[in-house]
């Protein structure tokens, strides 16, 4: 079975419980394989990343084959503003967040309310000089854990929808994007957009950031913030200490 999200941002839990852990979000226009149900939860595996979680079966619309593995051949449309309407063609209006879907909207059967959208509509791949341009769209969004949308980030959620706004796959979690893009030995070789690690006392890779020039980065804690960079990782400017310490650079662009 498959599935496509019909709704602003749905959570993505680990467990199929209300009160269970948000792991990510599935945002307008997101497509899904179902790889399990239960009387009122699917455990899905999206399209885009292959994350896998557990939504609420009221909070998604299921599709056939034919049109998951087209959504899934497609390269996808996506809202550029903060936020945009859709408006049924009864009049009613669907807010949803920078980085939703477009595409499944030329298609009545994956489309039953008629949306249309009338605002900026961001496709293919970007200049390496337009990630910081998009990353800046998040600047104050409120950290949440598991969030992708300018209202709740996590530090992979943005990196990740950044990057997928201007045309490149990344992975979800930081320790998985890690795995990818080419590895540089010094900050001094890194060019703005490319991404910086931060590791935890077991050496596990907890954080990432997008550098930007004058060995700053722009990065989710507390809130998506411009802080210091050096050799030993991030510096806080407001509390004049080092929040995260640094694992390794990669260049994905």
């Amino acid at each position: 079975m498959f599935g496509i999200c019909n709704l602003a941002i749905v959570p993505l839990r680990l467990e199929p419980s209300d009160r269970s852990e948000l792991t990510s979000q599935v945002l307008f226009g997101e497509h899904f394989k179902i790889l399990e149900q239960t009387e009122k939860w699917s455990r899905i595996e999206l399209g885009y990343d292959g994350y896998n979680g557990w939504i609420d079966n009221k909070q998604y619309l299921t599709i056939s084959e034919v049109a998951y593995n087209h959504l899934q051949e497609t390269d996808p449309v996506m809202n550029g503003d903060l936020i945009e309407y859709l408006a049924s063609a009864n009049n009613q209006l669907l807010p949803i967040p920078m980085g939703a879907a477009l595409t499944a909207l030329d298609d009545a059967n994956l489309n039953p309310e008629q949306f249309a959208f009338d605002g900026l509509r961001v496709s293919g791949i970007k200049g390496k000089s337009q990630i910081l341009d998009t990353a800046y769209m998040y600047l104050n969004a409120p950290y949440l854990w598991g969030g992708k949308t300018p209202f709740g980030i996590d530090c992979s959620g943005m990196v990740q929808m950044v990057y997928k706004l201007n045309g490149y796959k990344l992975l979800r979690d930081a320790s998985q994007q890690a795995t990818q893009g080419e590895a540089l030995s010094f900050i001094e070789e890194s060019e703005p957009g490319d991404l910086a690690f931060f590791d935890n006392e077991e050496g596990r890779i907890i954080h990432v950031g997008i550098i930007m020039e004058d060995n700053y980065i722009i990065h989710a804690h507390g809130k998506v913030r411009i802080d210091r960079l050096d050799h030993l990782g991030i510096y806080n400017v407001d509390t004049k200490r080092h929040s995260h310490k640094l694992r390794v650079i990669k260049k994905i662009i």
